[in-house]
């Protein structure tokens, strides 16, 4: 009775009804939070640490900022869906207003990120080289991947093609994915002898693969750069066949202000709690990971496997997602 009232309490208000709305879509920090309800920072946090204190969201702070994320499944779910039933009509002018800020929230994230990527792209090798050590990433990832065929092999965030690069040979088809076409320009120009290996502009969260397509998928120094880290796995996820393996290369939680003002990083790491949750809620089971001390910034190895056999209910969701 006691968390029923404060989740009620919690709901009392139409901002906070919006807030949750909002992160249903995505997380957020409380800046984007702001410019999207159009109110002050300072009365968004006031609201969000009531969302909090009810269980139906949770913050996490990074550096300056702080991201805001939906709470706890089992609190959340049923919430939503007693929202949803009694809005079954036509979504109200708030919701409309929300809708189209959030867009522009993201297509803000998105012009920040791609502007970098574009201004930059000739220095991209360079650049993640002053991070860690890429040679001795390279060495680990290839022993957490082994030595058995990889079958196809999709590198999400190609960058330069240099995944493609080092795996292509163990794999029978490889393919590239990035947004950029200057990136894809590049990564065509080095694996111009590599005959396996294909390239094709798409976006990480709308892969151009069927379900249960690929056999092994790499996130290598890509996820920091993602707006939803969550749904990103979760796409790469779903085209994973039975068996198939996530292997994500990224940093360990760290405060590096200057990464995101200088190198676009909107994701200042990861802890190994943030990837396990990540890979739980897109049906993997993280199998393994590695720590590679050194250079400025500490890297991470998360492997993720799915199962071998889907169960009932997991075979059903692919039936209708097919």
């Amino acid at each position: 009775m006691t968390e029923a009232l404060e989740i009620f309490r919690a709901l009392a208000d139409p901002t906070r009804l919006r807030m949750l709305a909002l992160l249903r879509s995505m997380e957020l920090s409380v800046g984007e939070l702001a410019q999207v309800l159009g109110q002050s920072q300072p009365r968004v946090s006031r609201h969000v640490k009531i969302l909090c204190d009810a269980g139906l969201a949770e913050r996490r702070k990074e550096g300056s900022w702080v991201f805001v994320a939906l709470g706890d499944a089992e609190r959340v779910t049923p919430v939503a869906g007693a929202i949803d039933a009694l809005n079954a009509g036509e979504p109200d002018r708030w919701a409309i207003a929300d809708a189209a800020r959030l867009a522009a929230v993201r297509a803000d994230r998105a012009a920040s990120a791609a502007a970098w990527f574009e201004g930059n792209a000739g220095e991209w090798d360079a650049i993640r080289s002053l991070h860690v050590a890429e040679d001795q990433v390279e060495v680990a990832m290839g022993a957490v991947i082994g030595d058995t065929p990889i079958g196809r092999l999709i590198d999400i965030g190609t960058g330069t093609g240099r995944m493609l690069e080092l795996f292509a040979g163990r794999a029978r088809t490889a393919l590239g994915i990035d947004r950029s076409s200057e990136m894809l320009r590049l990564a065509r120009a080095k694996l111009a002898g590599i005959g396996n290996a294909e390239l094709r502009q798409a976006d990480l969260y709308a892969l151009p693969l069927d379900n249960g397509a690929a056999d092994v998928a790499i996130l290598h120094h890509v996820l920091h750069f993602a707006q939803q880290p969550g749904a990103a796995i979760a796409e790469a996820a779903r085209v994973l066949s039975p068996g198939g393996r996530l292997l994500i290369a990224d940093f360990a939680p760290h405060d590096r202000e200057e990464l995101r003002q200088r190198d676009a990083h909107v994701r200042l790491g990861f802890s190994d709690d943030q990837i396990a949750g990540w890979f739980d809620a897109a049906g993997l089971a993280l199998s393994r990971t590695e720590t590679l001390e050194g250079g400025e910034l500490t890297v991470k190895l998360w492997l993720g496997r799915r199962a071998e056999k889907l169960d009932g209910l997991a075979a059903l969701h692919e039936v209708k997602a097919a």
